[in-house]
């Protein structure tokens, strides 16, 4: 019995081992001929030809039979052509739109950076006009702003060739004064190029009247701010905004006069931050100082309650400046467009620069580094390097931003010693540093960049290069010029009116104005259970 099982076992093993030969002998081979002959394309040497170019959203093929006719087909040059300008199209418009939504995010540094450095009051305030510029903006740009900045621009390529922009343009000669097309962006304006356009330049503009609500912040009544919104985005802003960026006059001086380039702000050191920094400025000489900031013609400090906020803020708008700069070639494929890279670090390095220049001369005149001050030269630093970013070498853009560090703690001195009172710095800022960086377009364009911009052949050129340097720097100086008299003048001009024809005028009555403003134009305070204890205190010393 014991030997009939043991022949069993035997049995069963070489069974076993016969299937395990088979199965092995089988997968062998199926392994040797994948190795052999591999299925797909791994390398992705093969993937994406011609076909593609035109199928990319068309069925999904299920057999092998359909895909070989189909590759049998070759497309035409024209459809192939139709593929890749559209895929062309399509990398620039998301391009375009990812960096409008850094822009827009700015909108959170800014008014971070105002609040931290208004009073614990007055934060509810500050705040709010810094939330609702943006609506506001938004509405009054939509409704006309675009129109008279954008309304006879011609074609912008890199967006699909925009063909609706192109019309009439509302002229005294030569000069072109304003767009006169796309009201409410009607009509052919409904289309996709424009409208990734419009969403870019719509932040540009918040970005620009946003700056007066700082240098105007703690006495200014929010009814009379929201007038001035529309106002601004409506008027203020596109006018000047057509004469660089919307083929006006200003943009013409080298077509028309031989002037270089005519007018060249790549992305806006004059047409944002001069046109904000300027109003700023007329907006603070209209309300006069805030009650108790100076004693004698003496400045009084009155410092801001949140530092933390303010440089967290100013992070904020440092990241969405790489939205502002290097956004500004409206997309990377084609036209120039990788330049963008060149933008993004020439924007770092400026910011670094002014930050530290600021900080050191700050230290050395007082003998601490500010915060605020550090702050404000980062900024003024991004401020300056915004116009010339595309047309200077890494070299320049550092020493753009340390003059532009020194200059904003030499404006802000100077404001102070002049009686005139800017909470956040916003003129010495966006205002002077605006006009800085225009003049380094001038000064420093390296003649790399910029073949065909508003029509002249050749590259952007400045002083210190030759080759039309000179011709170039007086375009820029007309460009200043314009911008201070426009922007200073008709929002000088704008507030006077505004205030003599609002009840009580356009700033806070002074009893709000020593509370705080947020319950009296508010209705609510930013920091309640600390505004209720210091009210208790205040009563305490009273009684």
């Amino acid at each position: 019995m014991l030997s009939r099982f043991t022949g069993l076992r035997a049995a069963c093993r070489v069974l076993l081992l016969a299937l395990f030969l088979c199965c092995a002998l089988t997968f062998g081979g199926s392994l040797h001929s994948s190795f052999a002959q591999v299925a797909g394309d791994p390398s992705g040497t093969k993937t994406g030809a011609a076909i593609d170019a035109t199928t990319a959203n068309g069925p999904i093929f299920k057999d092998q039979e359909t895909v070989d006719s189909v590759r049998a087909n070759v497309p035409t040059i024209a459809t192939l052509a139709d593929g890749v300008g559209h895929t062309r199209v399509a990398v620039n418009i998301v391009f375009t739109l990812l960096t409008g939504f850094l822009v827009m995010f700015m909108q959170a540094g800014f008014a971070m950076v105002e609040t931290g450095f208004c009073r614990a009051k007055n934060a509810a305030h500050v705040m709010m006009t810094n939330l609702m510029i943006y609506p506001i903006g938004v509405l009054g740009f939509w409704i006309c702003g675009f129109a008279i900045m954008f309304g006879s621009v011609g074609a912008v390529g890199s967006l699909g060739g925009t063909p609706a922009l192109i019309g009439g343009e509302f002229k005294i000669g030569d000069v072109g004064l304003w767009g006169t097309r796309g009201l409410f962006l009607s009509g052919n304006f409904y289309d996709v190029g424009v409208f990734t356009l419009f969403l870019f330049e719509v932040v540009f503009m918040s970005a620009s009247v946003i700056i007066p609500t700082g240098a105007m912040a703690e006495r200014w009544k929010f009814n009379s701010f929201i007038v001035y919104g529309f106002f601004a985005s409506m008027i203020l802003y596109p006018i000047y905004g057509h004469q660089i960026w919307g083929g006006g006059w200003l943009s013409q001086l080298g077509h028309l006069y031989h002037l270089g380039h005519g007018a060249v702000d790549f992305a806006g050191s004059g047409v944002v931050h001069s046109i904000g920094g300027w109003t700023a400025l007329a907006g603070a000489l209209v309300l006069g100082p805030r009650i108790g900031k100076f004693t004698n013609g003496k400045a009084n400090p009155m410092p801001g309650h949140d530092i933390p906020m303010a440089l967290l803020g100013t992070f904020i708008l440092a990241f969405g400046w790489f939205g502002f700069n290097p956004g500004s070639t409206l997309g990377m494929a084609g036209a120039g467009g990788m330049r963008a890279a060149i933008i993004a670090v020439n924007t770092m390095l400026a910011s670094a620069s002014g930050a530290f220049a600021a900080l050191l001369i700050w230290k050395a005149m007082f003998k601490k580094p500010d915060p605020g001050m550090a702050a404000n030269g980062m900024l003024a630093g991004l401020v300056a390097i915004t116009a010339p970013c595309a047309y200077v070498t890494s070299g320049f853009a550092i020493l753009i931003g340390a003059i532009a560090g020194g200059l904003v703690c030499w404006g802000v001195i100077m404001i102070e010693k002049n009686g005139i009172d800017d909470p956040v710095g916003a003129f010495s800022v966006h205002g002077i540093n605006g006009i800085w960086g225009v003049m380094a377009v001038g000064l420093f364009a390296d003649g790399t960049y910029g073949d065909g911009l508003n029509g002249v052949s050749g590259n952007v050129t400045g002083l210190f290069y030759g080759h039309g340097g000179g011709a170039q720097f007086m375009a820029q100086m007309i460009s200043i010029v314009v911008c201070g008299a426009w922007a200073f003048g008709i929002s000088t001009l704008f507030f006077k009116v505004q205030n003599a024809l609002t009840p009580g005028g356009i700033r806070s009555r002074r009893e709000d104005e020593i509370a705080g403003l947020d319950m009296p134009e508010m209705g609510a305070y930013a920091y309640p259970e600390f505004q209720l204890r210091s009210e208790v205190r205040e009563s305490a010393l009273v009684d």
